[in-house]
């Protein structure tokens, strides 16, 4: 039966048609590998010759593949593995790459990008954060510089960097990222591959749109791009759009007065708190309350809306904004938490006067509204690119979302070695104090077989608080979060190590590779814990991922409690779960069914969250439509393209359709002139009223079109 679903199955199918191509790339190795440098380069400079002479790039893949591999032997001393050309070949195609942690991505996407950067139009490597950018840059350019390559690295407005060998920064620890040059955003963005984070992609995007100048402007036509962590950008940051804005001039003072009015609220009397659908809501008695402190007889009147709109913003800001694991406050700043990364994320800022809110709950200075400038969708500026393809360790599970937004199919990439890992059920506790009070002993009895444990903590204060029962314990630990973004590497590099302790937010479980220190394996190889469910099953899955890399040992369990958040937003299954531990008077409980509840659970807020993009979506396809015509005439006036030509090309277009619908009588006097002139007036500067000269209307429908282009061109010569 097993080998019946193999032969049905597509991706098995698909893989095994790649694995054929691979085998035609092992058999160019003993050709290349006679070479010496400068003859690799050569026959890199004759492939790019063949792609640029407009060669279709599938013709020069077995060959390009073989070259990039036995390049990066040579410079790196990593030999592509047969599955990661398999890899290559679905990300060349423009498709999704699921490979399990410690497969190799970062090698990869190497193939691709060379092979498609061969044709000289740019390709991209978009990464999650500015550490990866830099770091996978670094680690992959002198593969591609051996075959004439170059590669710029765009992280930010004042981090932007090209790979240049003879330059030397020996300040940097990691010699990875020594031979980084300072460089313009153009040179960064003319570079034949360039590494970026999601971020600054779109923003450029956005500044280039508002440019002045072509001098300005610093991005390339979007041909090739590589998302890596796909399931993270294109998801789980699909939700927030990208943003320029500007100062507006309100003032600030209200902010704070509502702060210390909602400060007064009491939940349950005065609100009602939905986790659900993040969202609260004032009871009667708080509406009451909240009447008599503004002295606004009804808030929710419509000449209230903007009151009205605030004193909810407060009320969020209070009941649904934790400090420490929404956000932190930094300098004096309110800095928010990406909740799927775990990281920082300095200059975003919530909208609708919701940062404004949380600062002055915080009592820190709050910052003016904005007013948006330019905007544009995660989905909507990853769907210009010419082909896109990802990578990721978990996308299976979105594969329909994949589908649907970005048109992109996933492939599941087989692992080097067999995956040997071992996933324990969850373990439920009624508390959250035995829960964690549970997760110290599990901690101590695998230290004491020297076993490396990773702690996985949903926020900032969760890890901080394990670090303090850890202490009390005596247990040597490091603590990765939001707080200590520039030690990740450090701390990361050393959490395979014997009975090392690392507790971690979701930050480590993207990028990050855990290397196993020695006699690790004899012992049972790094142990995951999970503190809680995230609502998404694919962080969960990315952080069991950190262990069993290539064919290693290891293992995981998840620990719950009743008072998790996502226990509390599907009540009726904890409820049942609370019930059933009441009545056997057990605790913890530990059954296959509890973990079905949790899968469907996070399955539920999947879907919920699915429906949300898919929205954002679909209010943003409207201005898109209108965006990409706004850019693309921007863009023709600043290359010198004949504005004057092009504006009186539309206003020919609008008179035409206006004569024809106004003016289908073979007799001028049946023509219905009134609608004629209210029709134009809305486009041109036309009075309601005006009159059309008679002698315009003796030259039939043709005549009396040229008659109104010809007013329209001199209006427009007068102005």
């Amino acid at each position: 039966m097993a080998i019946l679903s193999q032969l049905l199955d597509p991706n098995e199918r698909e893989v095994k048609r790649h694995l054929s191509v691979a085998r035609a790339i092992n058999a160019l190795e003993p050709e290349l590998k006679e070479l010496d440098d400068p003859g690799l380069r050569a026959r890199s400079d004759e492939l790019r010759e063949r792609a640029r002479g407009g060669e279709d790039l599938d013709e020069l893949l077995i060959e390009a593949f073989a070259l990039c591999r036995e390049a990066g032997r040579r410079t790196v001393g990593l030999r592509h593995f047969d599955v990661q050309l398999v890899g290559g070949i679905v990300l060349h195609q423009g498709k999704i790459a699921e490979m399990k942690t410690g497969e190799g991505k970062t090698l990869v996407a190497s193939l691709a990008l060379y092979l498609n950067a061969l044709a000289g139009k740019g390709v991209h490597l978009v990464t999650v954060n500015d550490y990866l950018a830099r770091r996978d840059a670094g680690w992959m350019a002198p593969i591609y510089h051996l075959l004439g390559m170059t590669v710029g690295v765009n992280v930010g407005s004042t981090a932007t960097y090209v790979y240049d060998p003879e330059y030397v920064d020996e300040t940097h620890p990691d010699p990875r990222l020594q031979h980084l040059r300072p460089a313009s955003k153009k040179e960064a963005y003319a570079a034949d591959i360039t590494y970026a984070t999601n971020s600054e992609l779109a923003f450029d995007y956005l500044r280039d749109n508002m440019a002045r100048d072509l001098e300005q402007c610093s991005q390339r036509d979007l041909n090739y791009g590589i998302v890596d962590e796909v399931d993270s950008i294109l998801i789980d940051e699909a939700r927030t759009p990208h943003i320029i804005s500007g100062q507006s001039d309100e003032s600030t003072d209200k902010y704070y007065q509502y702060a210390r009015w909602a400060a007064r609220l009491t939940e349950g009397e005065d609100y009602e708190v939905d986790l659900k659908h993040k969202s609260a809501s004032l009871t009667e008695t708080g509406i009451a309350k909240m009447e008599r402190w503004t002295g606004i007889k009804n808030i929710y009147d419509l000449e209230n809306v903007i009151e009205a709109h605030q004193i909810n913003q407060a009320l969020k800001a209070k009941a649904l904004f934790l400090r420490d694991r929404d956000y932190l406050v930094k300098d004096a700043e309110v800095v928010i938490v990406d909740e799927f990364t775990g990281r920082t994320m300095p200059g975003r800022r919530w909208s609708d006067g919701l940062h404004q809110a949380v600062e002055a709950k915080e009592g820190v200075k709050v910052q003016q509204e904005q007013k948006t400038i330019a905007t544009i969708t995660v989905q909507n500026y990853f769907r210009q690119y010419e082909k896109l393809a990802g990578m990721t360790g978990t996308a299976v599970t979105e594969a329909e979302e994949f589908h649907k937004i970005y048109g992109l199919d996933v492939v599941v990439i087989p692992t080097h070695r067999p995956m040997v890992r071992e996933d324990s059920s969850d373990v439920i506790y009624k508390t959250e104090k035995s829960k964690f009070d549970a997760v110290i002993d599990e901690i101590v009895e695998m230290n004491k077989l020297g076993r490396p444990v990773l702690v996985g903590t949903v926020s900032v204060e969760k890890s901080e608080r394990l670090s303090k029962m850890l202490e009390r314990r005596g247990v040597k630990h490091n603590v990765l979060n939001a707080k200590q973004h520039e030690r990740e590497a450090a701390v990361v590099a050393e959490a395979g190590q014997p009975a090392a302790v690392t507790i971690a937010t979701n930050m480590a479980g993207r990028g990050t590779d855990i290397v196993l220190g020695q006699g690790v394996t004899h012992v049972g190889g790094l142990h995951i814990i999970g503190t809680e469910r995230h609502e998404s099953r694919r962080i969960d899955n990315q952080l069991r991922g950190r262990a069993g890399r290539q064919g290693d040992p290891g293992s995981s369990r998840f620990f719950i409690s009743l008072e998790d958040d996502l226990m509390k937003i599907f009540g009726p299954a904890a409820e049942r779960i609370g019930r059933l531990m009441e009545s056997l008077e057990v605790e913890p409980i530990e059954h296959p069914w509890v973990a079905r509840s949790i899968a469907s659970a996070q399955k539920k807020v999947e879907g919920m969250h699915f429906d949300a993009r898919k929205h954002v979506v679909e209010y943003d396809d409207v201005m898109n439509k209108q965006r990409q015509i706004v850019y693309e005439e921007r863009r023709k006036v600043l290359e010198g393209a004949d504005a004057r030509g092009n504006i009186l090309g539309y206003v020919r277009e609008i008179i035409q359709k206006g004569v024809d619908q106004h003016c289908q009588s073979r007799h001028a006097e049946n023509w219905d002139l009134e609608g004629l002139v209210q029709y134009l007036s809305a486009y041109l500067p036309l009075a309601p009223g005006t009159q059309i000269p008679d002698e315009a209307l003796t030259k039939g429908p043709d005549g009396l079109v040229e008659h109104l282009h010809a007013a329209a061109s001199d209006a427009y010569d007068r102005k």
